[in-house]
């Protein structure tokens, strides 16, 4: 299994098992603990999204440590869903997104909702989405998205759309 998505799994097991945050371990590659970036984690049962959470700037000391933060979260503090119970756990899957330096958008032409992620800002609101994702097709709905998870009004808010690539690691 991929290094980063089995580092998730096994965050994620231990929590909803045992409520133990786990520490990345020595044996890991030397990249856990080296870089750093924005991760996001990604939590589908049976197929359909049962958590996602992440940051889209680095907030922890390596990927390792974000990793394992954003996988317990997308397991347990997604206000979209309950907290995942210990019989769910057989049934998951896992993708692992780190997130590239986001870049300012000047013009709409520049994105494409299968290449880049975006980030809608307003006042101190925001909405993010990862690329790429099933049923979204157009840079329009991605903006819409955002809009509606930041709580922004597209026409009256000032926006600014930031958008990101990522590194996108699933299970093999």
């Amino acid at each position: 299994m991929n290094p980063y998505v089995l580092l998730a799994k096994e965050a994620v097991e231990k929590y909803v098992e045992e409520r133990m945050i786990i520490a990345p371990t020595k044996d890991l590659p030397k990249e856990f603990f080296e870089r750093k970036a924005g991760v996001f984690v990604t939590i589908e049962k049976d197929g359909r999204l049962r958590g996602c959470i992440g940051t889209y700037l680095p907030v922890r000391d390596n990927i390792g440590e974000e990793i394992i933060h954003n996988a317990i979260a997308a397991a347990v503090e997604d206000d979209r869903f309950g907290a995942i119970k210990k019989t769910e756990l057989p049934h998951l899957s896992y993708i692992v997104y780190f997130l590239n330096k986001p870049e300012k958008v000047s013009d709409l032409a520049e994105l494409d909702p299968k290449k880049f992620g975006i980030i809608v800002k307003a006042g101190g609101r925001s909405g993010l989405l990862l690329p790429d994702l099933k049923d979204v097709n157009t840079v329009a709905e991605q903006i819409a998205i955002c809009c509606q998870k930041g709580g922004i009004m597209l026409k009256q808010d000032n926006v600014e759309i930031y958008k990101f690539t990522v590194e996108k690691h699933e299970e093999d």
